[in-house]
Formats: structure tokens, C-alpha cells, sequence
């Protein structure tokens, strides 16, 4: 995904907004993110963006994606995201256990609550290893299969105390914040409406 290839004036703001090329905005619209946001079209762009941060895989980083695209400041996608992006941890670290507990005591859910375990633990081994600092990286990195879904589950399957979990969880997502806003909104769009 290329960078914001130029910047517009809105007059009715008098603040700069993102403007993404054609060419990248179609690989977006072709993503899961760009599809999910198309069935969301009828909703105020914000809503979209937040709902878009709250789904799994997708995540902050799509909503960021999002934002960038449908011209949202700045500052005022970044709220909107991480707040998206937040509501389900405590969720995740504090219920997923029991859940997948009474899930796994019936047939039909037992082997997709085995897979997703066996998934998630696959990817633990740096968090087994460093937890907190750990923890923040898994989640911060925005690469394919991390993320704070993720990283709270995993959490939650090593028995990672909550206190300890959900601030290495907002740590890794606003350092994938940072990583996504470069991205998304691009570096020269930054310097120049930022600095």
C-alpha cells in the first residue's frame, strides 16, 4: 500500500485533509477492510472507521487505512481508532478462557476453539519468552497475525495477568498507531500539517 500521493485544501475546514491515489485506493477497495467499509457506506465515515478498528485481522490498521482515504484529520482518526481498537481487549483477557472452556465441552465448537488455540500459540513464543516487552511488540508490529486481538488472546492462554496485559496491549497499539498513521496518512502529509 503506497503512501497519500498528494494534499487538497478543504475550504469549508481551511485544514488539509489526506487524498489517496486512485491506483491505491482500489487495492483498498478490494481488501477485506475496503469491502467491509463499502457494506458500512450508509454510516457517518467515522462510525465506519470504528467499527472497521473493532474487527478482527482488520483492526486498527485497516481503520487507520480507512480514515486516511475517506479524508478524516489526522488526529481525529487516531481517537477514533485506537478507541475502536481497545473496547474489545479487556473482553478478550478477561472472558476468552472461560469461554473457550465451556465452548470446547461441546462438539461442534471443540475442534475451531482447538484450532484458534493452536493458531494463537504459535505465534507466542516471543511473548512466552519476554511477556511485557514482548506482549507490546507482537501488537505494535503491524504485520499479518498480530494485533491486539491476537496478542490478548495469546495473553490470555499463557495466563498473563491482566494489570500486566491490557497496558502492554495499549503500548503495542499506539506504537502500531504510529507505524499505521505513517502509512496511512504518509510521511510528507504528516511533517507538513503535524510540524
Amino acid at each position: 500500500m503506497t503512501a497519500c500521493s498528494s494534499e487538497k485544501e478543504d475550504n469549508t475546514t481551511g485544514t488539509e485533509t489526506a487524498e489517496i491515489s486512485n491506483e491505491s485506493e482500489e487495492e483498498v477497495n478490494d481488501s477485506f477492510a475496503g469491502k467491509l467499509a463499502g457494506k458500512l457506506s450508509g454510516l457517518p465515515d467515522e462510525l465506519v472507521c470504528f467499527i472497521i478498528s473493532m474487527v478482527p485481522v482488520i483492526e486498527l490498521r485497516g481503520g487507520l487505512i480507512i480514515a486516511a482515504i475517506k479524508g478524516i484529520p489526522l488526529f481525529k482518526a487516531i481517537g477514533i481508532c485506537i478507541a475502536g481498537n481497545i473496547i474489545p481487549v479487556p473482553f478478550i483477557l478477561l472472558l476468552i478462557t472461560p469461554i473457550f472452556t465451556w465452548l470446547k465441552k461441546t462438539k461442534l465448537f471443540k475442534p475451531i476453539v482447538e484450532k484458534l488455540e493452536n493458531k494463537s500459540m504459535g505465534k507466542s513464543e516471543k511473548i512466552k519468552k519476554y511477556e511485557f516487552i514482548g506482549l507490546v511488540l507482537f501488537v505494535g508490529i503491524p504485520l499479518p497475525g498480530t494485533g491486539a486481538w491476537t496478542g490478548s488472546l495469546i495473553a490470555s492462554l499463557l495466563n498473563i495477568k491482566f494489570k500486566k496485559a491490557f497496558p502492554a496491549v495499549i503500548l503495542g497499539l499506539l506504537m502500531a498507531t504510529v507505524i499505521m498513521c505513517l502509512i496511512s496518512y504518509g510521511i510528507p502529509w504528516i511533517i507538513a500539517n503535524v510540524f
